[in-house]
Protein backbone atom coordinates (compact mmCIF):
# COMPACT_ATOMS: atom_id res chain seq x y z
CA UNK A 1 0.00 0.00 0.00
CA UNK A 2 2.89 2.35 0.59
CA UNK A 3 6.01 4.04 -0.67
CA UNK A 4 8.51 2.19 1.53
CA UNK A 5 10.88 -0.53 0.38
CA UNK A 6 9.56 -4.09 0.84
CA UNK A 7 10.44 -5.76 4.14
CA UNK A 8 13.19 -8.38 3.99
CA UNK A 9 13.61 -9.17 7.70
CA UNK A 10 10.51 -8.83 9.89
CA UNK A 11 12.51 -9.05 13.13
CA UNK A 12 14.71 -6.04 12.38
CA UNK A 13 12.88 -4.05 9.68
CA UNK A 14 9.12 -4.55 10.04
CA UNK A 15 6.57 -2.26 8.40
CA UNK A 16 2.84 -2.55 9.11
CA UNK A 17 2.06 -0.99 5.70
CA UNK A 18 4.05 -3.59 3.74
CA UNK A 19 1.91 -5.46 1.21
CA UNK A 20 2.76 -8.85 2.74
CA UNK A 21 1.71 -7.66 6.21
CA UNK A 22 -1.52 -6.15 4.89
CA UNK A 23 -2.42 -9.35 3.02
CA UNK A 24 -1.71 -11.81 5.85
CA UNK A 25 -0.11 -10.69 9.12
CA UNK A 26 -0.94 -13.90 11.01
CA UNK A 27 2.00 -15.96 9.76
CA UNK A 28 4.36 -13.04 10.43
CA UNK A 29 3.17 -12.78 14.04
CA UNK A 30 3.45 -16.54 14.52
CA UNK A 31 7.05 -16.58 13.31
CA UNK A 32 8.06 -13.55 15.35
CA UNK A 33 6.40 -14.90 18.49
CA UNK A 34 8.82 -17.85 18.47
CA UNK A 35 11.95 -16.21 17.02
CA UNK A 36 11.81 -12.52 18.01
CA UNK A 37 8.79 -11.71 20.20
CA UNK A 38 9.45 -7.96 20.11
CA UNK A 39 10.49 -6.89 16.63
CA UNK A 40 12.20 -3.59 15.79
CA UNK A 41 12.48 -1.25 12.84
CA UNK A 42 14.26 2.01 12.08
CA UNK A 43 11.34 2.99 9.87
CA UNK A 44 9.04 5.70 11.25
CA UNK A 45 12.09 7.01 13.17
CA UNK A 46 12.20 3.91 15.34
CA UNK A 47 9.46 1.50 16.38
CA UNK A 48 8.79 -1.82 18.13
CA UNK A 49 6.27 -4.62 17.55
CA UNK A 50 5.47 -7.01 20.43
CA UNK A 51 3.60 -10.15 19.35
CA UNK A 52 2.90 -12.00 22.62
CA UNK A 53 -0.27 -11.38 24.61
CA UNK A 54 1.77 -10.99 27.79
CA UNK A 55 3.94 -8.18 26.38
CA UNK A 56 1.10 -6.39 24.58
CA UNK A 57 -0.96 -6.36 27.77
CA UNK A 58 1.97 -5.18 29.89
CA UNK A 59 2.54 -2.18 27.63
CA UNK A 60 -1.18 -1.38 27.32
CA UNK A 61 -1.53 -1.22 31.11
CA UNK A 62 1.73 0.69 31.72
CA UNK A 63 0.82 4.37 31.44
CA UNK A 64 3.92 5.43 33.38
CA UNK A 65 6.48 4.31 30.80
CA UNK A 66 4.34 4.49 27.65
CA UNK A 67 2.32 7.54 26.62
CA UNK A 68 -0.75 7.62 24.38
CA UNK A 69 0.17 11.03 22.97
CA UNK A 70 0.44 9.50 19.47
CA UNK A 71 -1.74 6.48 18.75
CA UNK A 72 -1.26 6.31 14.97
CA UNK A 73 2.27 5.32 13.94
CA UNK A 74 3.75 7.50 11.21
CA UNK A 75 6.72 9.83 10.76
CA UNK A 76 4.81 12.34 12.91
CA UNK A 77 4.86 12.51 16.72
CA UNK A 78 2.22 14.67 18.36
CA UNK A 79 4.01 17.55 20.11
CA UNK A 80 4.10 17.73 23.89
CA UNK A 81 2.22 21.02 23.67
CA UNK A 82 -0.96 19.06 22.86
CA UNK A 83 -0.86 17.40 26.28
CA UNK A 84 -2.88 16.67 28.32
CA UNK A 85 -5.66 16.37 25.69
CA UNK A 86 -3.60 14.90 22.91
CA UNK A 87 -4.77 14.98 19.32
CA UNK A 88 -7.93 12.87 19.88
CA UNK A 89 -9.09 12.75 23.52
CA UNK A 90 -9.61 10.54 25.39
CA UNK A 91 -7.72 7.92 23.35
CA UNK A 92 -4.69 10.21 23.09
CA UNK A 93 -4.87 11.38 26.71
CA UNK A 94 -2.78 10.13 29.61
CA UNK A 95 -3.77 10.03 33.29
CA UNK A 96 -5.05 11.94 35.12
CA UNK A 97 -6.71 13.92 32.27
CA UNK A 98 -7.86 10.76 30.55
CA UNK A 99 -10.29 9.72 33.31
CA UNK A 100 -12.41 12.86 33.06
CA UNK A 101 -12.32 12.96 29.26
CA UNK A 102 -13.51 9.36 29.06
CA UNK A 103 -16.19 9.85 31.71
CA UNK A 104 -17.80 12.57 29.60
CA UNK A 105 -18.33 10.10 26.73
CA UNK A 106 -19.57 7.07 28.64
CA UNK A 107 -23.30 7.98 28.89
CA UNK A 108 -23.58 8.24 25.09
CA UNK A 109 -22.26 4.68 24.70
CA UNK A 110 -24.00 3.02 27.65
CA UNK A 111 -26.16 -0.03 26.82
CA UNK A 112 -29.43 1.87 27.20
CA UNK A 113 -28.23 4.58 24.81
CA UNK A 114 -27.12 1.97 22.28
CA UNK A 115 -30.46 0.15 22.55
CA UNK A 116 -32.22 3.27 21.26
CA UNK A 117 -30.20 3.05 18.05
CA UNK A 118 -30.93 -0.57 17.23
CA UNK A 119 -34.25 -0.10 15.38
CA UNK A 120 -32.87 2.57 13.04
CA UNK A 121 -29.69 0.53 12.47
CA UNK A 122 -31.74 -2.52 11.53
CA UNK A 123 -33.96 -0.47 9.21
CA UNK A 124 -30.91 0.91 7.44
CA UNK A 125 -29.36 -2.56 7.06
CA UNK A 126 -32.62 -3.72 5.52
CA UNK A 127 -32.50 -0.78 3.08
CA UNK A 128 -29.00 -1.80 2.01
CA UNK A 129 -30.06 -5.41 1.57
CA UNK A 130 -33.08 -4.32 -0.49
CA UNK A 131 -30.74 -2.42 -2.80
CA UNK A 132 -28.53 -5.48 -3.23
CA UNK A 133 -31.59 -7.65 -3.87
CA UNK A 134 -32.64 -5.22 -6.59
CA UNK A 135 -29.24 -5.71 -8.23
CA UNK A 136 -29.73 -9.47 -8.05
CA UNK A 137 -33.15 -9.13 -9.68
CA UNK A 138 -31.33 -7.52 -12.57
CA UNK A 139 -29.47 -10.75 -13.24
CA UNK A 140 -26.36 -10.05 -11.17
CA UNK A 141 -25.29 -12.86 -8.85
CA UNK A 142 -22.20 -11.18 -7.35
CA UNK A 143 -22.39 -8.28 -4.89
CA UNK A 144 -19.68 -6.53 -2.91
CA UNK A 145 -20.47 -7.16 0.75
CA UNK A 146 -17.94 -4.52 1.81
CA UNK A 147 -18.58 -1.67 -0.62
CA UNK A 148 -22.31 -2.32 -0.85
CA UNK A 149 -23.05 -3.20 2.76
CA UNK A 150 -20.59 -3.22 5.67
CA UNK A 151 -18.91 0.09 4.85
CA UNK A 152 -22.21 1.99 4.94
CA UNK A 153 -23.58 0.86 8.29
CA UNK A 154 -21.28 2.55 10.84
CA UNK A 155 -21.10 5.67 8.64
CA UNK A 156 -24.86 6.11 9.03
CA UNK A 157 -24.87 5.21 12.73
CA UNK A 158 -22.07 7.61 13.66
CA UNK A 159 -23.48 10.41 11.50
CA UNK A 160 -26.83 10.01 13.26
CA UNK A 161 -25.24 10.00 16.71
CA UNK A 162 -23.07 13.05 16.06
CA UNK A 163 -25.70 14.99 14.15
CA UNK A 164 -23.69 15.20 10.93
CA UNK A 165 -25.28 15.19 7.46
CA UNK A 166 -25.91 11.65 6.26
CA UNK A 167 -25.18 12.90 2.74
CA UNK A 168 -21.52 13.44 3.75
CA UNK A 169 -20.88 9.68 3.98
CA UNK A 170 -18.41 9.63 1.09
CA UNK A 171 -16.54 12.50 2.72
CA UNK A 172 -16.29 10.56 5.98
CA UNK A 173 -14.89 7.54 4.15
CA UNK A 174 -12.26 9.81 2.61
CA UNK A 175 -11.27 11.10 6.05
CA UNK A 176 -10.98 7.53 7.35
CA UNK A 177 -8.80 6.46 4.45
CA UNK A 178 -6.49 9.45 4.85
CA UNK A 179 -6.03 9.17 8.62
CA UNK A 180 -5.65 5.40 8.91
CA UNK A 181 -4.29 4.21 5.56
CA UNK A 182 -2.24 7.23 4.56
CA UNK A 183 0.37 6.92 7.30
CA UNK A 184 3.23 6.48 4.83
CA UNK A 185 2.34 9.55 2.77
CA UNK A 186 4.58 12.65 2.91
CA UNK A 187 3.99 14.71 6.05
CA UNK A 188 2.85 17.71 4.01
CA UNK A 189 0.10 15.63 2.41
CA UNK A 190 -0.86 14.18 5.80
CA UNK A 191 -1.08 17.67 7.28
CA UNK A 192 -3.25 18.91 4.41
CA UNK A 193 -5.71 16.06 4.87
CA UNK A 194 -5.89 16.56 8.63
CA UNK A 195 -6.50 20.23 8.03
CA UNK A 196 -9.47 19.42 5.79
CA UNK A 197 -10.90 17.10 8.45
CA UNK A 198 -10.71 19.69 11.22
CA UNK A 199 -11.94 22.49 8.98
CA UNK A 200 -15.03 20.40 8.29
CA UNK A 201 -15.54 19.59 11.98
CA UNK A 202 -15.09 23.19 13.08
CA UNK A 203 -17.83 24.26 10.65
CA UNK A 204 -20.15 21.56 11.97
CA UNK A 205 -19.43 22.48 15.59
CA UNK A 206 -20.12 26.17 14.97
CA UNK A 207 -23.38 25.19 13.30
CA UNK A 208 -24.29 23.25 16.45
CA UNK A 209 -23.38 26.25 18.61
CA UNK A 210 -25.75 28.37 16.56
CA UNK A 211 -28.47 25.70 16.40
CA UNK A 212 -28.24 23.24 19.34
CA UNK A 213 -30.01 19.94 18.82
CA UNK A 214 -30.41 16.50 20.40
CA UNK A 215 -27.20 14.80 19.29
CA UNK A 216 -23.73 13.94 20.53
CA UNK A 217 -21.99 17.10 19.32
CA UNK A 218 -24.47 19.33 21.17
CA UNK A 219 -24.13 17.06 24.22
CA UNK A 220 -20.35 17.52 24.20
CA UNK A 221 -20.67 21.28 23.77
CA UNK A 222 -22.90 21.38 26.84
CA UNK A 223 -20.72 19.02 28.90
CA UNK A 224 -18.32 19.90 31.69
CA UNK A 225 -15.09 18.37 32.87
CA UNK A 226 -13.78 19.20 36.33
CA UNK A 227 -16.42 21.91 36.60
CA UNK A 228 -15.41 23.63 33.36
CA UNK A 229 -17.13 23.48 29.93
CA UNK A 230 -15.25 21.51 27.29
CA UNK A 231 -13.44 23.90 24.99
CA UNK A 232 -14.19 23.81 21.27
CA UNK A 233 -10.80 22.28 20.44
CA UNK A 234 -11.44 19.39 22.86
CA UNK A 235 -14.86 18.80 21.29
CA UNK A 236 -13.45 18.90 17.74
CA UNK A 237 -10.72 16.42 18.56
CA UNK A 238 -13.12 14.06 20.31
CA UNK A 239 -15.56 14.22 17.40
CA UNK A 240 -12.65 13.42 15.06
CA UNK A 241 -11.91 10.33 17.16
CA UNK A 242 -15.52 9.18 17.11
CA UNK A 243 -15.85 9.78 13.39
CA UNK A 244 -12.66 7.95 12.41
CA UNK A 245 -12.53 5.18 15.02
CA UNK A 246 -16.28 4.63 15.10
CA UNK A 247 -16.47 3.99 11.38
CA UNK A 248 -13.47 2.00 10.20
CA UNK A 249 -13.17 -0.38 13.14
CA UNK A 250 -16.80 -1.47 12.93
CA UNK A 251 -17.07 -1.80 9.16
CA UNK A 252 -13.85 -3.84 9.26
CA UNK A 253 -15.30 -6.19 11.89
CA UNK A 254 -18.54 -6.64 9.92
CA UNK A 255 -16.64 -7.23 6.69
CA UNK A 256 -14.20 -9.71 8.23
CA UNK A 257 -17.10 -11.67 9.72
CA UNK A 258 -18.84 -11.88 6.35
CA UNK A 259 -15.53 -12.85 4.73
CA UNK A 260 -15.19 -15.74 7.19
CA UNK A 261 -18.74 -16.94 6.62
CA UNK A 262 -18.31 -16.73 2.84
CA UNK A 263 -15.31 -19.02 3.08
CA UNK A 264 -16.57 -21.41 5.77
CA UNK A 265 -19.94 -22.82 4.69
CA UNK A 266 -20.29 -25.08 7.74
CA UNK A 267 -20.13 -22.08 10.09
CA UNK A 268 -22.54 -20.12 7.91
CA UNK A 269 -25.03 -22.97 7.73
CA UNK A 270 -24.84 -23.49 11.48
CA UNK A 271 -25.59 -19.81 12.20
CA UNK A 272 -28.53 -19.87 9.79
CA UNK A 273 -29.88 -22.97 11.56
CA UNK A 274 -28.97 -21.78 15.08
CA UNK A 275 -29.35 -17.97 15.13
CA UNK A 276 -29.18 -18.00 18.93
CA UNK A 277 -25.47 -18.87 18.56
CA UNK A 278 -24.71 -15.58 16.80
CA UNK A 279 -23.64 -13.54 19.90
CA UNK A 280 -21.10 -16.24 20.80
CA UNK A 281 -19.88 -16.42 17.21
CA UNK A 282 -19.49 -12.64 17.10
CA UNK A 283 -17.10 -12.75 20.06
CA UNK A 284 -15.05 -15.34 18.19
CA UNK A 285 -15.01 -13.25 15.02
CA UNK A 286 -13.83 -10.31 17.12
CA UNK A 287 -11.07 -12.43 18.63
CA UNK A 288 -9.90 -14.06 15.42
CA UNK A 289 -10.20 -10.99 13.18
CA UNK A 290 -9.77 -8.14 15.66
CA UNK A 291 -9.34 -5.11 13.42
CA UNK A 292 -7.41 -2.71 15.65
CA UNK A 293 -3.73 -2.16 16.37
CA UNK A 294 -2.97 0.80 18.64
CA UNK A 295 0.31 2.61 19.22
CA UNK A 296 2.16 4.16 22.14
CA UNK A 297 5.28 6.28 22.49
CA UNK A 298 8.13 5.41 24.84
CA UNK A 299 8.44 8.18 27.45
CA UNK A 300 12.13 7.76 28.33
CA UNK A 301 15.03 5.52 27.36
CA UNK A 302 14.52 2.13 29.01
CA UNK A 303 14.79 -1.62 28.67
CA UNK A 304 11.63 -3.64 28.01
CA UNK A 305 11.87 -7.43 27.77
CA UNK A 306 15.53 -7.09 26.85
CA UNK A 307 14.84 -4.45 24.19
CA UNK A 308 16.66 -1.08 24.43
CA UNK A 309 13.76 1.27 23.74
CA UNK A 310 14.50 4.96 23.20
CA UNK A 311 12.40 7.97 24.13
CA UNK A 312 9.83 8.73 21.41
CA UNK A 313 10.12 5.30 19.81
CA UNK A 314 6.75 4.04 18.67
CA UNK A 315 5.42 0.76 20.05
CA UNK A 316 2.61 -0.92 18.13
CA UNK A 317 0.06 -2.90 20.12
CA UNK A 318 -1.35 -5.49 17.69
CA UNK A 319 -4.36 -6.72 19.65
CA UNK A 320 -5.15 -9.25 16.90
CA UNK A 321 -1.72 -10.80 17.49
CA UNK A 322 -2.47 -11.02 21.22
CA UNK A 323 -5.71 -12.80 20.33
CA UNK A 324 -3.82 -15.41 18.30
CA UNK A 325 -1.22 -16.20 20.99
CA UNK A 326 -1.42 -19.93 21.85
CA UNK A 327 -0.20 -19.12 25.35
CA UNK A 328 -3.37 -17.10 25.92
CA UNK A 329 -5.98 -19.04 23.91
CA UNK A 330 -6.57 -22.73 23.35
CA UNK A 331 -6.51 -23.59 19.63
CA UNK A 332 -5.71 -19.93 19.00
CA UNK A 333 -5.44 -20.20 15.21
CA UNK A 334 -8.80 -21.94 14.85
CA UNK A 335 -12.07 -20.03 14.53
CA UNK A 336 -14.53 -21.79 16.82
CA UNK A 337 -17.91 -20.09 16.62
CA UNK A 338 -19.09 -21.84 19.80
CA UNK A 339 -15.98 -20.93 21.86
CA UNK A 340 -17.29 -20.38 25.38
CA UNK A 341 -14.27 -18.91 27.21
CA UNK A 342 -13.21 -15.92 25.16
CA UNK A 343 -11.58 -13.02 26.99
CA UNK A 344 -10.26 -11.47 23.82
CA UNK A 345 -8.55 -8.10 23.42
CA UNK A 346 -10.39 -6.92 20.31
CA UNK A 347 -11.52 -3.77 22.13
CA UNK A 348 -8.11 -3.13 23.63
CA UNK A 349 -6.65 -3.50 27.11
CA UNK A 350 -6.12 -1.09 29.96
CA UNK A 351 -7.55 2.37 30.47
CA UNK A 352 -8.07 2.92 26.74
CA UNK A 353 -10.34 -0.07 26.24
CA UNK A 354 -12.91 0.95 23.63
CA UNK A 355 -15.74 3.01 25.14
CA UNK A 356 -17.92 2.12 22.16
CA UNK A 357 -17.82 -1.66 22.53
CA UNK A 358 -21.58 -1.92 23.20
CA UNK A 359 -22.29 0.07 20.03
CA UNK A 360 -19.88 -1.99 17.93
CA UNK A 361 -21.38 -5.27 19.14
CA UNK A 362 -24.91 -4.05 18.37
CA UNK A 363 -23.96 -2.95 14.85
CA UNK A 364 -22.13 -6.22 14.19
CA UNK A 365 -25.00 -8.36 15.48
CA UNK A 366 -27.72 -6.48 13.57
CA UNK A 367 -25.66 -6.37 10.37
CA UNK A 368 -25.10 -10.14 10.44
CA UNK A 369 -28.69 -10.93 11.41
CA UNK A 370 -30.09 -8.91 8.52
CA UNK A 371 -27.53 -10.26 6.03
CA UNK A 372 -28.05 -13.92 6.95
CA UNK A 373 -31.81 -13.51 6.84
CA UNK A 374 -31.58 -12.18 3.27
CA UNK A 375 -28.59 -14.21 2.06
CA UNK A 376 -28.43 -17.57 3.87
CA UNK A 377 -26.17 -18.98 1.14
CA UNK A 378 -23.19 -17.06 -0.25
CA UNK A 379 -19.54 -17.69 -1.06
CA UNK A 380 -16.45 -15.78 -2.14
CA UNK A 381 -16.79 -14.98 -5.82
CA UNK A 382 -13.03 -14.65 -6.26
CA UNK A 383 -10.82 -14.95 -3.17
CA UNK A 384 -8.00 -13.11 -4.95
CA UNK A 385 -10.28 -10.08 -5.49
CA UNK A 386 -10.66 -9.45 -1.74
CA UNK A 387 -8.58 -6.40 -0.80
CA UNK A 388 -7.65 -5.75 2.82
CA UNK A 389 -6.94 -2.36 4.34
CA UNK A 390 -3.48 -1.64 5.67
CA UNK A 391 -2.20 0.41 8.54
CA UNK A 392 -3.59 -0.04 12.03
CA UNK A 393 -7.16 -1.11 11.19
CA UNK A 394 -7.50 -4.28 9.13
CA UNK A 395 -10.64 -5.30 7.30
CA UNK A 396 -11.81 -6.10 3.76
CA UNK A 397 -12.12 -3.04 1.55
CA UNK A 398 -13.55 -5.13 -1.29
CA UNK A 399 -15.46 -8.36 -0.70
CA UNK A 400 -17.17 -9.75 -3.82
CA UNK A 401 -19.48 -12.62 -2.89
CA UNK A 402 -21.69 -14.83 -5.01
CA UNK A 403 -25.18 -15.05 -3.58
CA UNK A 404 -27.18 -18.25 -4.00
CA UNK A 405 -30.97 -18.38 -3.51
CA UNK A 406 -31.53 -15.07 -1.69
CA UNK A 407 -34.61 -14.81 0.50
CA UNK A 408 -36.86 -12.20 -1.04
CA UNK A 409 -39.05 -10.53 1.63
CA UNK A 410 -42.76 -11.25 1.31
CA UNK A 411 -44.78 -8.29 -0.02
CA UNK A 412 -46.60 -6.23 2.60
CA UNK A 413 -49.99 -4.60 2.32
Amino acid sequence: MGRHEPVVDWATDFDHTDDAYVADPFGIWDELRTTCPVAHTERYNGAWLPTRHEDIAAIAYDTDRFTSRSVIMSEFRAPLELAPQGIAPPISSDPPFHKGARRVLLPAFAPQSVDRLEASTRAYCEELVASLLADLDGGVDVVDAAVGYSQHIPVRVIATMLGLPESDGDRFRGFVNHVLEGVDKPMEERALGMGELFEYLQAQIHDHLDRPRDDLISYLLESEMDGQPLDVFHVARTVALLLIAGIDTTWSAIGASLWHLAGHPADRERLVAEPELLPTAIEEFLRAYAPVTMARLVREDMDFAGCPMKANDFVLLPFPAANRDPEAFDRADEVLIDREVNRHAAFGLGIHRCAGSHLARMELRVALEVWLEAFPSFELADPSAVRWSGGQVRGPRTLPVRVRSPRVPAPTD
